[in-house]
């Protein structure tokens, strides 16, 4: 066989860049397709909090990227102070319900570090995977726009609503189907001046969360940039700091659906923040009343055994295991993913090509991240009903125990 077959790795998010960072440092052949159809496309982004998998983020990287971790921070300021406290607030009196054990963290911005992870790397932009076919071997990837790749293995990283494993499930969709919770989900960018910051700020300076006990309303509050980060520090007025900020729902009926424009979906969000505290109803008020706001659809997948054509097609991050944001856990297992099945590539090539080795890679990787994370993705489904329920939240609830917490054996699996 052709032992120069590069690793194909379908998507080029976080994930996928990461894994291929990992191949990247040990020199290992591979191609990144992304459908996106430049580096430029769709440059809005949120943060995201990674906590336990930093040692296995470390790995993946060059030390000298990962070293800029700290720059791309949300606000690299805080994060050396950190001390890694999580509230969970009533938000009927915006007292604390819960401070979530602390931990070490770094709060990243989601579209610096994809631009971070992007270099040195091997990227084919506008190519969305089309099918795949397994030839002796080998496996063919084939695009949307007609052209094609031979390779000695496919990854689909190709996040929750992956084509790589809609195809996997060829024969059974539902199989692949992604699980729809009964929740309803809204999220938007806020500009705010350094007054306005400062008053989210004093509630915790980097991000909280809470549940309003009368309706069930979840909200979200995080900073996003500061003057430093976003270009506007000496600029005097001009000085502004970023937010994001989400309100979730439970679903029952029509009344409950997000609304079509964004005037609608603001005036929804400032109509639910009615009864909030008046510090917190102030946070949602001043969102901009024709601010773009975002609808993200709250499901899950539990990772499952697939026909992966001997080995030559596996999934990683959300395409393998997707699940709520509410444990913050998805990315980080996703981080998880790559480093495992990367050194464990890695050690397949480690004397030359061997394909057998490479399907016995695949074979441990699989077996490992679906016991690790078939729970995980429970737990985060648990965290999601519990995060809108704050009157019966106790401390066992996944949504505030400690991360990444495994169920003891023969306690009662979240369904």
């Amino acid at each position: 066989m052709n032992s120069k077959l590069p690793i194909i790795i379908a998507g080029g998010g976080i994930v996928g860049l990461t894994l291929a960072q990992s191949l990247h440092k040990a020199k290992v052949p591979y191609q990144v397709f992304e459908r996106d159809p430049s580096p430029t496309h769709n440059l809005e982004g949120w943060g995201l909090t990674v906590h336990w998998a930093l040692p296995a983020l470390e790995a993946c990287l060059p030390p000298k990227l990962f070293a800029r971790l700290l720059d791309i921070q949300v606000d690299p300021e805080q994060g050396i102070n950190d001390t890694g406290r999580f509230l969970f607030l009533d938000l009927k009196t915006g007292e604390p319900k819960y401070v979530i054990p602390p931990s070490k963290r770094m709060r990243l911005h989601r579209r610096k570090l994809r631009a971070l992870l992007r270099e040195d790397l091997n990227i084919q932009w506008d190519k969305a995977l089309h099918n795949f076919t397994q030839t002796s071997g080998s496996i063919l990837a084939h695009f949307e726009d007609g052209t094609t790749i031979e390779g000695c293995l496919l990854i689909g990283a190709d996040g929750s609503s992956s084509r790589t494993r809609r195809l996997l499930y060829a024969f059974d969709p539902d199989a692949g189907s992604l699980n729809q919770l009964p929740m309803r989900f809204m999220g938007t960018t806020m500009r705010l001046d350094p007054f306005q910051a400062q008053h989210l700020r004093d509630i915790d300076p980097l991000l909280f969360q809470g549940s309003h006990p009368d309706t069930g309303v979840f909200m979200w509050c995080s900073i996003l940039s500061v003057p430093a980060t976003n270009g506007s520090a000496g600029t005097g007025y001009n000085e502004y700091f970023e937010a994001q900020l989400m309100l979730s729902w439970h679903y029952r009926s029509a009344e409950d659906e997000v609304p079509a424009t964004n005037r609608q979906r603001v005036q929804k969000m400032k109509a639910m923040a009615q009864n909030f505290d008046p510090n917190l109803r102030r946070i949602v008020w001043d969102v901009m009343d024709d601010a773009p706001v975002l609808e993200v659809k709250i499901t899950d997948w539990l990772p499952r055994e697939w026909d992966g054509m001997d080995n030559h097609v596996t999934l990683v991050g959300d395409a393998a295991h997707a699940m709520t944001m509410f444990r913050g856990e998805g990315f980080n297992h996703g981080i998880t993913d790559a480093a495992k099945l990367g050194n464990l590539i890695v050690e397949a090539f480690k004397n030359g090509y061997d394909p057998d080795l490479l399907e016995q890679a695949v074979e441990v990787y699989e077996q490992e991240m679906r016991s690790r994370t078939y729970e995980a993705v429970l737990l985060s489904r648990q965290a999601c009903l519990d995060a809108h329920d704050i009157n019966n939240l106790s401390p066992d609830s996944p949504l505030v125990s400690k991360r990444a917490r495994i169920l003891e054996p023969g306690k009662k699996r979240v369904i």
